[in-house]
């Protein structure tokens, strides 16, 4: 996360996006609602009890008794290490001809895109799919008609306490022609799923990783841009998930811009991952944007504590930035040169420094005559040391020199 060296200039840049989304009419109005680009479920091998013929399978697989399917959607068990339990699945052949089925155990995946898959016959099953036990592993049945087959499932000793998926695969090899016009061998399979729960401890959890988020910048100052939230979910458990996710973004001092409506997460298996990505549409570049992703994890045994985590991304009206900053500039040259013209204005106006020395250095040399000293008279003497025609205070009496 990239940390902004000015604080305070992420506020005032908060505050202008705000006056303008208000000017523009709000962010309320703009949000669209979020895009998943991830499919919640998927099933490349159908675990669905009936396919019908119209869907391009002419086979059924079902959890059945001796009698015949019981209704149960998928064979689901908790059995503690070291059991061994006894079932039946029936294969019923749809079609108007004889068909040959090849049955084994497969172990199960959650897929990139959330959905429940079963590892192909060229992966040996080294989980649940192994401890399958079938009496025969080719079964060819008249048309229409069902045969139901039993199998045991033996939990080993040693095998990991929490939840183990896989399935019992019924699958018809068969020959078409591709684009080019060049026959292939297709190898179509119908499977009823397995969910085993090995008795110990339980250990639900679950990681939001991989947060990231992209805002992309409108070129109108006044328009609005989408941002794009993508994270990953990854059990880290020993238990299957499912749950749901929301995601909610904020501008600065906590104002919410957006947020989603709870988006559901497939099933994932332990050890599975999957990645959601969401586009919400119509938000105003305002500053630093937070986004907080909040998913409320649960088991087949109930809800879980809320999961969250957040990052923050920049969504910086640059043209309004821009604008402000050019104003911002023009004021400071505008005062700069204010101060310069009126520090032009003040020099012009007073006396010159050198004429203002030079008169203060004139005034002493005028006054430096020194006046004559005046010696006052003895008592009685009357004016006797006096000089001729000069007073007693100095002044010339105009009397006859001789």
């Amino acid at each position: 996360m990239t940390r902004c060296p000015h604080p305070h200039l992420t506020t005032v840049v908060a505050a202008f996006a705000a006056i303008v989304t208000v000017l523009a009419g709000g962010p309320a109005a703009a949000v669209a609602p979020p895009r998943v680009t991830a499919p919640h479920r998927a099933a490349p091998a159908p675990a669905a009890p009936a396919p019908s013929a119209a869907a391009g399978f002419t086979w059924a697989v079902q959890p059945s008794s001796a009698s015949g399917p019981t209704g149960r959607a998928y064979f689901v068990y908790d059995a503690a290490p070291g059991r061994r339990l006894e079932d039946r699945v029936a294969i019923t052949n749809l079609s108007r001809t004889p068909m040959t089925f090849a049955v084994y155990g497969a172990d199960a995946f959650t897929t990139g895109d959330g959905g429940f898959a079963l590892q192909p016959a060229s992966r040996p099953a080294a989980d649940v799919g192994s401890w399958v036990t079938l009496a025969e592993r080719t079964y060819r049945i008249p048309a229409g008609k069902r045969v139901i087959v039993p199998f045991q499932l033996t939990v080993p000793a040693n095998a990991s306490p929490g939840d183990h998926a896989g399935g019992i695969v019924v699958s018809a090899a068969g020959v078409r022609a591709d684009a080019a016009g060049r026959t292939v061998t297709v190898d179509r399979r119908v499977a009823a799923r397995i969910y085993l729960r090995v008795a110990g401890a339980v250990r639900p959890a679950l990681e939001v990783e991989a947060l990231r988020i992209a805002y992309d910048n409108p070129v109108n100052p006044f328009g609005t841009g989408p941002v794009v939230v993508s994270y990953r979910l990854r059990n880290t458990g020993n238990v299957r998930l499912t749950g749901s996710g929301q995601v909610h973004v904020a501008a600065p001092f906590g104002w919410r811009l957006a947020g989603t409506e709870p988006v559901a997460v497939p099933e994932l298996l332990p050890g599975a991952a999957f990645v959601v990505t969401e586009q919400i549409n119509g938000l105003v570049p305002a500053g630093r944007l937070s986004v907080r992703v909040a998913v409320d994890p649960a088991t087949v045994d109930g809800p879980l504590p809320t999961l969250s985590r957040t990052a923050s991304t920049w969504a910086m009206p640059w043209i309004w930035l821009a604008v402000l900053l050019a104003g911002l500039a023009w004021l400071v040259v505008t005062r700069l040169r204010g101060a310069r013209r009126r520090a032009r204005t003040a020099d012009a106006g007073s006396p010159p420094a050198d004429g203002a020395t030079a008169s203060a250095a004139a005034a002493p040399a005028a006054r430096s005559t020194p006046a004559p000293a005046v010696v006052p008279d003895a008592p009685g003497e009357g004016t006797r040391g006096a000089p001729a025609g000069v007073g007693r205070d100095g002044a010339d009496r105009g009397g006859p020199a001789g």
